[in-house]
């Protein structure tokens, strides 16, 4: 289901969510304190509290969402790393992938949005690397994490463009989201989110994979229809 959530939301639902349990999170994000509200840093941050306290029917999950919204972060602890250019900014669009599922198939729900995933960047034949993060890497409601890296040759690394994770019912407990079974039971529902595309962080990954020497840039195959050209003049010099 296509949505364009909203930008900002309640404190309590940014709480429900489990991004400000500690004063830690509060530095990552933006808080107007007069409306009592915070800009999202991601669009799952308003898509979850979409179906607190509601109970949905078995039949309906998993219930997807792909959301395109302007995201906002403080960027409090990159400490001075990637402040040049539109790698680590304040502001940027992304696209999120977002589902609400049922809890014995979440693991694999979250292998079919990491496969989304992969099939963006493949689709672009930008090289990328898929990276299980570590506990200490995870976002708090997170109980699995898995990154996609994209190849970025001007840096010579790999640079995390997208991530997938499982949250399980942590978030679900918190808003109380459930689902009725067969039976007539009430359960949690899981909710997972990832992210489709970064609009900046894709934006480098093509320039830097498909530059050429004479500083033209060659259009991926998947975008050219879409542009009407196979390829951006560019000028050295």
């Amino acid at each position: 289901i296509p949505i364009i959530p909203p930008v900002l939301i309640r404190k309590e639902m940014m709480k429900d969510m489990g991004y400000i349990d500690t004063k830690e999170d509060l530095t990552e994000r933006y808080f107007l304190e007069k409306e009592n509200m915070f800009l999202v840093g991601t669009a799952e941050q308003s898509v979850g509290p979409m179906l607190q306290g509601e109970i949905l029917e078995e039949k309906e999950l998993p219930k997807r969402y792909v959301a395109f919204s302007t995201s906002f972060r403080e960027e409090a602890g990159s400490h001075g790393k990637d402040t040049k250019g539109i790698l680590r900014v304040h502001q940027f669009d992304k696209v999120e992938l977002f589902s609400f599922c049922h809890p014995a198939k979440s693991r694999e729900e979250h292998k079919f949005l990491v496969s989304f995933e992969e099939k963006l960047w493949q689709a672009l034949d930008i090289p990328y690397q898929v990276v299980q993060l570590a506990a200490g890497d995870m976002s708090r409601p997170a109980v699995s994490t898995i990154d996609i890296e994209a190849w970025l040759p001007g840096q010579n690394k790999y640079r995390e463009v997208s991530s997938a994770s499982n949250t399980t019912d942590f978030q679900a407990r918190r808003l109380n989201t459930r689902f009725k079974t067969k039976e007539g039971k009430t359960e949690f529902v899981h909710m997972l989110n990832a992210t489709g595309f970064p609009i900046g962080r894709t934006l480098i990954a093509i320039m830097e994979n498909f530059q050429q020497k004479d500083g033209s840039i060659e259009i991926p195959k998947a975008l050219q229809k879409y542009i009407g050209k196979k390829k951006i003049e560019g000028r050295v010099g």
